[in-house]
Parts: structure tokens; C-alpha cells; sequence
């Protein structure tokens, strides 16, 4: 059940922020890297936002950098409890190597789909769009090992993806963000964790089968702002 589950993760989470587990560390490193960034104020947002017309002249920094600094403390916190709620729902879900490959897999859908589908997006700012690829990974992680709390999270977290996408933000979220909430972020996200989560767990059965990937070998020849 999700509660014991949620017990686990807690007991695990004591142990983590002792700093006995990479993952208490990781997330920590995480956490103080945005309160730092918040810290430097509207210069370091400006210089480190996505910004449409700077990542024309070659900023690409930005693609990464733009989705850990946010437009005020509010926005920030929002984040950062968020991360702390998805942390402790699913840290141990997978190694933290594969976290760094489901947290690519969102940065790289969400800018892919603002530079292409969202031409009007002047500048970006925010870490809710990575919270939504990690929620992604870690609720698809649960339903492969079927697990029923999975489904229904799963089914809860699609239909606010489809309020979002059909409606618009959720009641309450611009006011609590500061600003406009650019919801794309989220589905963007949450496609990116859900893609990189679904090749980890192919690769992860093809193992299983015994059926390692082949390896291809080459023969000698001839020859707006919001947030």
C-alpha cells in the first residue's frame, strides 16, 4: 500500500538527511543549489532563465540552468516542497545514475518542445517541469512492479495533465507561483520522464531475458515570461 510504502521511505529519509545515503546527499546538493540561486536575486534568474533570444546568440547554459532558478522565494519553496514530496514518494525507485538519465530525458523534451512548439515563450523560469519528469519515472516504476497505489496515482497525475492541457492551471497554483504558470513545462516533463522511464524498463527486461542489446560493429573495407 502506499502508506507502508510512504512509511519506508521515511525511515529511509532519516537515514538520508544523516548523510549516510548518495541519495540524501544528491538531494540536499539539489536543494541548496536553488536556495543560492534564489539568493542571487532577479540578476542571476535574468543571466541563468531560459531565454528564447539569449539561446539564439549561443547561451546555451540556459537549456540546463533555466529550470533550477525561479521568480521569487514563493516559487522556490513551492518547488522544493515538491521535490521533497517526490523524493520521498520514490527515490529508491531507481540508482541514481538513472536519475541523471530520466532528468536529461525531461530537460531535453521540455526545451525541444519550447524551442519548436512554443515560439512565443519569450523566457522560462522553474523546477516544476523536472518535478513532473521525476513523478513521471517513479509512478511508471511502481505500476511495472504493479503495485495497485500506482495506477490510481498514475490516473491522478494524467488527469491534471489533461486539466492543464485542456483548461489551464490548476486553481490556485499562478497565485501561489507569483506568476503565469506555463503548464506545456509540465507535459513536456512529464513525457520526457515517462519515455526515458519506459526505455529503462524495456532495457531492464531484456536483461532479464537474457537478450543483452547487440552491439553494432563496423567490418574493414574498401574504402513571454512565465513560469
Amino acid at each position: 500500500m502506499a502508506l507502508e510504502r510512504i512509511t519506508r521511505h521515511l525511515r529511509f529519509a532519516l537515514d538520508a538527511f544523516r548523510l549516510e545515503r548518495a541519495y540524501g546527499v544528491t538531494l540536499l546538493a539539489v536543494v541548496v543549489l536553488a536556495l543560492l540561486l534564489g539568493a542571487g536575486g532577479a540578476e542571476t534568474t535574468s543571466a541563468l532563465r531560459y531565454d528564447r533570444a539569449a539561446l539564439a546568440d549561443g547561451e546555451f547554459w540556459r537549456l540546463v540552468t533555466g529550470h533550477f532558478v525561479h521568480l521569487n522565494w514563493g516559487h522556490l519553496l513551492l518547488n522544493v516542497a515538491g521535490l521533497g514530496m517526490v523524493w520521498l514518494l520514490f527515490a529508491t525507485e531507481y540508482p541514481l545514475w538513472r536519475w541523471v538519465l530520466v532528468s536529461v530525458a525531461g530537460l531535453a523534451a521540455m526545451d525541444l518542445g519550447f524551442w519548436i512548439s512554443e515560439p512565443p515563450l519569450a523566457w522560462y523560469v522553474g523546477l516544476s517541469g523536472l518535478l513532473h519528469t521525476l513523478f513521471a519515472a517513479g509512478n511508471l516504476r511502481w505500476i511495472a512492479e504493479d503495485m495497485p497505489d500506482g495506477l490510481v496515482i498514475g490516473a491522478v497525475f494524467a488527469a491534471k495533465l489533461i486539466w492543464e492541457q485542456t483548461i489551464g492551471p490548476l486553481p490556485f497554483t499562478e497565485s501561489s507561483a507569483g506568476g503565469p504558470v506555463v503548464v506545456d513545462a509540465h507535459f513536456y516533463g512529464a513525457i520526457g520522464g515517462a519515455v526515458a522511464a519506459l526505455g529503462l524498463l524495456i532495457y531492464d527486461r531484456r536483461l532479464i531475458r537474457g537478450e543483452r542489446p547487440a552491439t553494432r560493429g563496423r567490418s574493414g573495407g574498401d574504402g513571454n515570461g512565465r513560469v
